[in-house]
């Protein structure tokens, strides 16, 4: 195999945490489909990177499995000893998906959401919200069902039970023709998650986050005509925007100076989610002129086009 064909080899290290991973699995599904790249999977837990070795970019002895990588990209604080510490490693390319604690100058590029106010730059990309790990539907269905994804109290917003489960109520008062979905997540007040079990029924299905699998939510997105989303996470958020589904917000009041609050606020002006005063416009909206956001593909693009990543052969995924 010549080096023109060989496949980038592009390395993923996370955290662990949910959120973080979503990220990643986005950008790193959309490398792979664009270049053909084999992605690997890299556990940041796995290894321990002294200060000193991140501070002068000294990696650490690395599964010898690993093949050398174009690109390292990261995700989530617990990463960042371990991205810094490989920033001279074999002349990989280093991405990280955050507005990071030390200099952007330590890395190659950054994409950073717009809530996090830095300045786009040469090799710092801004986008609209998070990366997450959604495909945009290319046709949405025209059933009157609807999806409700609950989260629950944050740093971001004033978290109120009652208001949330009285808005849920109003709306299946309000469209009572409409088949309901209604899920919760792991931040969900146990109180709310027993009361939203007492709203089963025909044409209400209650599911738990713990019984949901991971292709869960893309399925359920396929299956819905509109979406209701607790504003205080917003990976929640950008997963429903990005698939295409009209996506309305219950509402909660903002706390002052919350910059995610303000990201929440940004996509409303932008036109790609709608308030709850609004309802009508989401339960209503014509499907084929709902906006669309895809930020995995537009990130995994600047990439290709910044580095100049060409494409290979077969796409792989590998987990370390």
């Amino acid at each position: 195999m010549s080096a023109e064909t060989q496949a980038p080899v592009i390395w993923l290290i996370t955290d662990n945490k949910p959120g973080h991973k979503n990220q990643l699995k986005g950008l790193g599904n959309r490398l792979r489909v664009l270049t053909g790249a084999a992605v690997y999977w890299v556990n940041a837990e796995d290894y321990s990177v002294p200060l000193w070795r991140a501070v002068l970019g000294l990696a650490p002895v690395m599964d010898t499995a690993l093949p050398p990588p174009a690109l390292i990209v990261a995700a989530g604080t617990g990463t960042h000893r371990l991205l810094l510490a490989l920033r001279r490693y074999r002349k990989a390319r280093t991405v990280i998906l955050m507005k990071p604690a030390f200099p952007l100058a330590w890395v190659d590029a950054a994409i950073i959401p717009a809530h996090d106010e830095v300045k786009a730059s040469k090799n710092v990309l801004i986008t609209e919200g998070v990366i997450n790990s959604v495909t945009p539907l290319a046709r949405l269905t025209t059933k009157p069902e609807a999806l409700i994804l609950a989260g629950g109290p944050s740093p971001h917003f004033d978290w109120d039970s009652d208001a949330i489960l009285s808005q849920i109520s109003d709306l299946i008062a309000r469209y009572p023709q409409w088949r309901w979905t209604i899920s919760d997540s792991r931040r969900t007040p146990e109180t709310l998650a027993a009361r939203l079990d007492e709203l089963q029924g025909p044409k209400i299905t209650v599911i738990h986050h713990g019984s949901t699998h991971d292709s869960w939510l893309n399925h359920q997105l396929a299956a819905s005509k509109a979406t209701w989303v607790t504003p205080d996470s917003v990976s929640m958020v950008c997963e429903a925007v990005t698939s295409g589904v009209p996506t309305g917000l219950l509402d909660l009041p903002a706390r002052p100076g919350s910059r995610v609050a303000s990201g929440i606020k940004r996509l409303a002006e932008l036109g790609l989610v709608a308030h709850w005063s609004d309802h009508a416009s989401v339960m209503n909206e014509q499907v084929e002129r709902h906006a669309r956001l895809w930020e995995a593909d537009r990130a995994a693009r600047w990439l290709i086009d910044r580095f100049r990543v060409s494409p290979g052969n077969t796409p792989k995924e590998h987990r370390h």
